[in-house]
């Protein structure tokens, strides 16, 4: 019996919605309209074009994504504990003086940024006077003493004068050379330095009741605790004139439990995060106080940072992780590249043309650093700043939807 066409086209209808235009076409030999054919399971590689954010270099610079690669780094345990940023106790300099005057100059303000040895300020004093005064006096007299008992040697040597008036000369030249050197001293502990006496004797007579005030330390001005015509000095007067801070390097002061205690040590790194800062800095611990303090049962422990670009505020409060528990991880990647996809975690791959979403595992935290177990091998470059844009664009309706 003859199948009518017509059963054999209604057939090849139902097919076609069962099992797709290209099966139907194998199968029956008949011709699908082009509309029904675009609905054919999507050829191999589109599962992959799904998971890309097509972007160029320009877009992407556009976006402000950061991109980085990623590779092996150090992970570690850490204990957290608040701490104070503080001046670091070697590089604080208190410039006080050793004699009675007033101020005469000042050279420097607070604030200022001095070197060793600048002169920060220069003081009148009558006691520096008398003690230079001194001084010439010694050094005159030695050398006319010196000149004389080198003439009675040579008298001596030739014959023409006694034994005992070369003796009588050699013993107050000794004296001279004593009296000389007692003067020199007292100028040194008076704070004049060595160039400063040597210069003496060609200096103008004004200048013999000034005494230069030094910075002992290069830094920053942190005080300054006199005016123009203060008195210094002795009898209840202000000593301390100048505060010099060397803030290249800071210290943290920490409080350490009895409990952690035991898991403190000398050389350990501590990672340290304050507000108003998203960078992060790295100290090391140089001090553990063998002592605990009586009220709150916490040891100090103090750690040294570089601080050469003076983020680092004494007087601010930081949050201290210390690292007491490290390891080395094949790939870690910034936590600011993870983004929560659907139920996975993913972070999106640099690819050449765009990035992909890569779904990963992730293991242990440290910080602003996460490990990643798998889904990333090291030397890949990823986006790890405004990834929360590429995950919107990943979720929008494409033009099949």
């Amino acid at each position: 019996m003859a199948v009518r066409p017509i059963t054999i086209i209604a057939f090849a209808a139902g097919a076609a919605i069962v099992f797709g235009a290209t099966t139907l076409q194998r199968v029956a030999g008949i011709d699908v309209p082009a509309a029904i054919a675009q609905k054919d399971p999507k050829p191999a590689g589109s599962a992959t074009k799904s998971t890309l954010v097509a972007m160029d270099d320009e877009r992407i610079k556009l976006a402000q994504i950061e991109e980085r690669s990623v590779g092996p780094a150090t992970i570690a345990r850490r204990l957290t504990v608040p701490g104070t940023i503080v001046p670091d106790a070697g590089r604080v300099a208190h410039v006080s003086v050793k004699l009675s005057g007033t101020v005469a100059e000042l050279h420097r303000n607070i604030g200022d940024d001095v070197v060793k040895d600048e002169v920060l300020a220069v003081l009148e004093s009558r006691e520096v006077a008398d003690a230079k005064s001194e001084y010439l006096t010694a050094r005159l007299s030695n050398e006319l003493q010196q000149d004389l008992t080198a003439r009675d040697k040579t008298i001596w040597e030739g014959r023409a004068a006694p034994e005992q008036q070369y003796i009588r000369s050699r013993n107050a030249a000794a004296q001279t050379a004593m009296r000389l050197n007692i003067a020199r001293q007292k100028l040194l502990a008076l704070g004049v330095r060595d160039d400063e006496i040597a210069a003496l004797p060609q200096a103008p007579d004004a200048s013999l009741r000034s005494q230069n005030v030094r910075a002992p330390i290069s830094g920053r001005i942190a005080e300054r605790k006199v005016e123009l015509g203060t008195a210094v000095g002795r009898d209840n007067l202000e000593t301390e004139l100048f505060v010099v801070v060397d803030l290249s390097r800071v210290w943290i002061d920490l409080s350490v439990s009895s409990a952690d205690l035991p898991m403190v040590k000398e050389g350990q790194t501590v990672g340290i995060t304050t507000r108003g800062q998203s960078e992060a800095g790295t100290a090391k611990i140089v001090f553990v106080s063998p002592l605990l303090d009586k009220d709150t049962r916490t040891a100090r422990v103090i750690a040294a940072v570089d601080n050469a670009d003076g983020r680092w505020r004494p007087g601010s409060f930081v949050t201290a992780a210390i690292a007491i528990d490290e390891r080395s991880a094949p790939v870690v990647a910034p936590f600011s590249a993870i983004q929560a996809v659907g139920s996975h975690k993913a972070v999106f791959v640099r690819t050449k043309d765009g990035f992909e979403k890569r779904d990963v595992v992730l293991g242990q935290r440290d910080g602003q650093s996460v490990e990643v177990v798998s889904g990333l091998v090291a030397g890949e470059t990823i986006a790890v700043s405004n990834t929360f844009s590429l995950k919107a664009e990943l979720s929008k309706p494409s033009d099949e939807d």
